[in-house]
């Protein structure tokens, strides 16, 4: 899986994408309260390195929701995850069982981090992987661990994650979702975040 997961990662730098983000909080009467959308091309050199630049520009109307660094590199990082074989020495792997997503016969593995040291950001959670082409068809988790500090809370929703072969072969990110509530000191938070690739 990991070794296909490398291909995938090969395969995607040839590729450039637009990525649209649209996050949305809901008050204690599950009224929307606030949004976020921003629309991103995302570009890769010869060399495989990603950069990115605005399409549309932000809309920021966000009433209680702050979005950090550290969401953004979840965005970019954690949300599409490839668990390539450099990565997966970071992680601990347990089989959980079979099932059948979206008609496609799967393994489905348990991943956790071994450690987390200070300033990483890791995924936990479960990753559906094609029997047959042995590509990840969907990952469902949380972008670890909270960011605790000085009266602030970073606290990061359970999400969903489903790629497509789009080539018949290699799957790529085409949705991530995440409906969930945030226990914010301050009282919680209901959020909705939809990514598309």
């Amino acid at each position: 899986m990991a070794q296909r997961e490398a291909e995938t990662e090969q395969v995607r730098s040839q590729y450039l994408y637009k990525q649209s983000v649209q996050l949305e909080e809901f008050d204690q009467r599950g009224r929307m309260a606030g949004s976020y959308k921003e629309l991103r091309e995302v570009l890769f050199s010869p060399s495989g390195e990603r950069s990115e630049q605005f399409a549309q520009k932000p809309e920021p109307h966000l009433k209680r929701l702050i979005l950090t660094d550290e969401d953004f590199d979840d965005i970019r990082n954690i949300q599409p995850l490839l668990l390539t074989p450099d990565l997966l020495p970071r992680y601990q792997v347990k089989f959980r069982g079979e099932e059948v997503v979206d008609g496609v016969e799967c393994w489905v593995l348990g991943v956790q981090p071994k450690q987390i040291l200070r300033g990483m950001r890791m995924f936990e959670g479960d990753v559906w992987v094609d029997k047959k082409s042995l590509g990840v068809v969907r990952m469902s988790g949380q972008a670890v661990p909270p960011i605790y500090s000085q009266g602030h809370e970073n606290l990061f929703p359970r999400f969903t994650t489903i790629r497509k072969a789009l080539d018949g072969l290699h799957y790529f990110p085409v949705l991530t979702y995440a409906h969930d509530t945030l226990p914010f000191r301050s009282g919680p938070l209901t959020i909705k975040l939809w990514i598309r690739y």
